[in-house]
């Protein structure tokens, strides 16, 4: 778990963290440098979950090395499927990252939504409904593996 007291936001106590694939932890397909590394390392305090409607087929391939779960989404739109997974987890304990139109709905939901603009781009809906906007994958992993960052970015 990931605890951290943020002045005049809240404590987040976060136990899961929900990404999305494509255009999130992956260009074109292909995992990111650095990401696997990075999610390991928090796998030791959130659980790993990986969303993705597998659009270039290789999540599974690219993924086999996180300590994660990897779920291929049944509805290739996707929305309402990611928001229900975070909504089962208990929305209070996540932290949802992603950068689609289809990731907005998860990202409102989570106790923290944090919204990459990486070279895949972001949509604007998903950019409102973040509360923290950050241009890489890594730099939104290495917020939640030094949490001092949070408060910085959060407090009033």
């Amino acid at each position: 778990m990931i605890s951290v007291t943020i002045p005049g936001y809240g404590e987040l106590n976060l136990q899961h963290i929900v990404l999305d694939y494509n255009g999130t932890m992956a260009c074109d397909g292909v995992l990111i440098k650095e990401v696997e590394e990075k999610l390991n390392i928090l796998a030791g305090d959130l659980k790993v979950h990986i969303l993705t409607a597998d659009t270039f087929g290789k999540a599974a391939a690219q993924c086999k090395g996180i300590n994660g779960k990897l779920t291929i989404l049944s509805n290739p739109i996707g929305g309402s499927e990611k928001e229900n997974f975070v909504k089962k987890l208990g929305t209070d304990g996540v932290v949802a990252v992603g950068n689609g139109a289809n990731d907005a709905f998860m990202l409102a939901r989570a106790a923290l939504g944090i919204a990459i603009i990486g070279p895949e781009g972001a949509s604007g809906i998903t950019i409102k409904s973040a509360d923290i906007i950050v241009s890489r994958i890594c730099d939104a992993l290495d917020l939640l593996l030094n949490p001092q960052r949070l408060i910085a970015t959060l407090r009033y």
